[in-house]
């Protein structure tokens, strides 16, 4: 789940080889192909590592516990938010981003709103509301602009 990612010129290269097949060392050997642009990031977690990580906040570790809170690595923190009625919403974030509470209320306002006030929609199930996701979207770049160190957290 930590590893890095080396990207050349937009393809990510994994041993000798780019994602689209392409052998590092001929394509950084060919004068035609300068400038090269090579990034270095983090691995993007999948859909199942995310499942994953958030499966860990599934249960409570005992009878009375409203379970993890958060979980703080050096690479991410995972925070959870669970609600009086058990539900329970996960933001998997930069260990440095500030204001996660505040965006953690804001999807469960987003939900509430957007959700549970939809007679279409049924407990437990993928919400498929366009008002929703663009809410949810709006609420996440507000967060992102925020950035590391932002007012609170």
């Amino acid at each position: 789940v930590g590893h890095a990612v080396l990207a050349i010129n937009g393809a990510e290269v994994n041993g000798r080889f780019t994602a689209d097949g392409k052998d590092v060392l001929e394509f950084l050997g060919n004068p035609a192909n300068y400038p090269v642009s090579i990034r270095f990031g983090r691995h993007r977690l999948s859909s199942n590592e995310k499942l994953m990580l958030a499966s860990m906040f599934h249960s409570s570790p005992e009878v009375g516990s409203s379970g993890i809170e958060m979980l703080e690595t050096d690479t991410f923190k995972l925070h959870c938010f669970q609600t009086l009625t058990g539900i329970k919403f996960v933001v998997l974030a930069d260990p440095r981003q500030a204001g996660i509470d505040a965006l953690l209320r804001k999807i469960y306002e987003i939900y509430s709103d957007f959700a549970l006030k939809n007679p279409f929609y049924s407990l437990e199930m993928p919400i498929r509301c366009e008002l929703f996701d663009q809410n949810l979207k709006l609420a996440l770049e507000v967060a992102e602009k925020a950035g590391p160190f932002g007012p609170g957290s």
